[in-house]
């Protein structure tokens, strides 16, 4: 009901003409920049979402719309009235950014970037967020005791704590070391027999690209890379600043290497202010990024900071009504009439 809702809603603004006003009103505002920021690319209709997009904004590689925006303003002033640029970046390089959105883009000839992991490019394994789920799901075994307490696993509550418990020490893991120990350690106890690599299969949700897959990406010029560390830990959760350092610095460098041309994007994992942390900020200035993005809500300026650009969080399963009002901005505008009755975090 409640989605049903939020649609109507979005339907009601966009066809009564005020998401046409509100892009109308952005675009006479001065320079701006929608970044947009997926993960998944299947579940939903990732066409239908680039299809509006182009449709209604000048969609860009991340690389040229930030040169675009820091550009002189003479420069800048060529681009007044012109329809805002916007950019769809991908976190983390899973399997089906290359089934579903590659395979978009190339039909619909828009470009999109996509943050890699070099680690999980190079393992095939699953990543670690939702490992908890996923591990609980498989076990076989009846009764489990960590941190003192037994989980009763034939009870769906029970398994869901441990599914919850398992995600929240691998996300606070002070190490990468620590988190990989942790994880070998709980899929023994669950008798979970490990593959080599996870299999290729879309419909598993946590499995990465192939680097074969990503120069056939980067080979067709819709698709432009970016680094998002190593190993993808929580940064501001290390607790060793030369990790920080490495997990930054390093992605870049291999990314480079395999891709034989200059990477100068960085995502940072998860991305709000308290999973970064400034150890990160000084590594990514440090390692000669030119820009670096967060998954703080926002819009870009010239006025934004470089190394803390804001992104707008979408949803490839959202309906593209709900996307045509985030993107224009008319959603947040109307949030506080219609917040007691939605949810607004339901679907994130």
């Amino acid at each position: 009901m409640r989605k049903m809702i939020r649609l109507l809603l979005a339907a009601i603004l966009y066809y009564c003409g005020l998401v046409r006003i509100a892009r109308w009103h952005m675009r006479h505002q001065g320079p701006r920049l929608l970044i947009l920021n997926y993960h998944r690319a299947s579940l939903g209709d990732i066409r239908q979402h680039m299809r509006y997009l182009k449709r209604h904004y000048r969609v860009l590689h991340l690389e040229d719309a930030l040169d675009e925006l820091y550009a002189p303003a003479t420069a800048a002033g060529k681009m007044a009235g012109k329809r805002t640029p916007v950019v769809i970046t991908f976190d983390d390089g899973y399997y089906d950014n290359y089934t579903h959105a590659f395979k978009a883009a190339v039909e619909l000839q828009v470009p999109i970037t996509i943050f890699l992991i070099p680690g999980y490019l190079d393992s095939g394994k699953h990543f670690w967020w939702g490992e908890g789920e996923r591990l609980v799901k498989q076990t076989s075994k009846e009764e489990i005791t960590l941190d003192d307490r037994t989980y009763h696993l034939h009870l769906p509550v029970e398994r869901q704590a441990l599914a919850t418990l398992i995600d929240t020490r691998l996300r606070m893991a002070d190490s990468v070391a620590v988190r990989e120990q942790f994880l070998t350690q709980i899929q023994q106890d669950l008798t979970i027999e490990v593959p080599d690599s996870c299999r290729r299969d879309v419909g598993d949700v946590n499995i990465p690209l192939s680097w074969e897959e990503v120069l056939e990406m980067q080979n067709s010029g819709f698709v432009s890379f970016g680094a998002h560390t190593i190993n993808h830990p929580v940064l501001s959760c290390l607790s060793d600043a030369a990790e920080v350092h490495y997990e930054i610095t390093a992605s870049r460098q291999v990314l480079e290497e395999r891709l034989q041309k200059p990477v100068h994007c960085f995502a940072y994992p998860i991305g709000r202010t308290e999973h970064i942390g400034t150890t990160a900020l000084e590594a990514v200035r440090e390692a000669g990024y030119t820009w670096a993005v967060t998954t703080t809500k926002g819009i870009a300026t010239p006025q934004s900071d470089p190394y803390r650009l804001e992104r707008v969080l979408v949803d490839v399963r959202r309906h593209w009504l709900l996307i045509a009002a985030e993107t224009s901005g008319i959603w947040s505008m109307f949030a506080p009439l219609w917040k007691p009755f939605i949810n607004e975090k339901a679907d994130i």
